[in-house]
């Protein structure tokens, strides 16, 4: 179903110094944007595109030929989307910022040490520290893309680092096809012995990462399982 042209807005892509727009659905073409599979006939208002929608100027065959290999309305406004600028509400806006910095924080948090105590910083200090150093986030940007720039941005607040361990486990044969088999998902395992009463492994994590894997592990074997950090090496 064709979305409202009352509700619509613009999203514009220029390439070779002409602009090519179409009339969407802000929140279903910001989804679509980010990898959600939504048909061009639920996010367009018209099937049409434009070289100025507001003044209802219409792209030609030949232009859409020329820059975009096609004149197939839906290909094209996919390419759009994708590559371009999708307007947002003022509270829509918001609301994405947030949601990017979170996930930005999260992953800081995870990977990121404090290099003097070798401890996480938790991530509603690493909030605050970007709150402090202003930084501007990208709503449309994928969040590890950002992460390097935000990092450098806070270090002038906080002290942190990015540091990867490698810890060796070793688990009894009760809980050992259960812990192998979660270790495997989430982290690489650089090597492992499976023997006749148990299972040892050496896996690399971030550091920031240490306390949750061991609780994931403790938790798992109910608090039997032998892990020691063997070597610390900073990204």
């Amino acid at each position: 179903m064709m979305v409202s042209l009352d509700n619509a807005v613009v999203a514009r892509l220029t390439r070779s110094g002409e602009t090519f727009e179409i009339m969407v659905d802000s929140e279903k073409a910001f989804e679509f944007k980010k990898g959600k599979d939504y048909s061009m006939e639920n996010i367009l208002a018209a099937n049409e595109i434009f070289k100025d929608a507001k003044k209802g100027e219409r792209a030609s065959s030949s232009e859409l030929e020329k820059e975009f290999g096609t004149t197939e309305v839906f290909e094209v406004a996919k390419r759009i989307i994708r590559d371009g600028e999708v307007q947002l509400t003022t509270e829509q806006r918001r609301k994405h910022v947030e949601e990017k910095k979170l996930q930005i924080a999260s992953i800081i948090s995870k990977q990121g040490v404090n290099p003097k105590t070798k401890l996480p910083h938790p991530q509603q200090r690493i909030l605050n520290a970007m709150e402090e150093a202003h930084v501007s986030v990208d709503p449309f940007k994928p969040a590890d893309e950002q992460v390097k720039r935000v990092l450098e941005a806070i270090r002038e607040i906080i002290p942190i680092s990015f540091e990867t361990i490698e810890i060796a486990i070793r688990v009894s044969m009760e809980h050992a096809g259960k812990v192998s088999s979660v270790m495997h998902s989430i982290m690489p395992v650089k090597k492992e012995e499976w023997k006749s009463d148990s299972w040892m492994a050496v896996v690399e994590i971030p550091a920031g990462m240490q306390n949750e894997i061991y609780e994931k592990i403790n938790n798992m074997t109910a608090g039997t399982a032998e892990v020691k950090v063997i070597s610390r090496k900073a990204q």
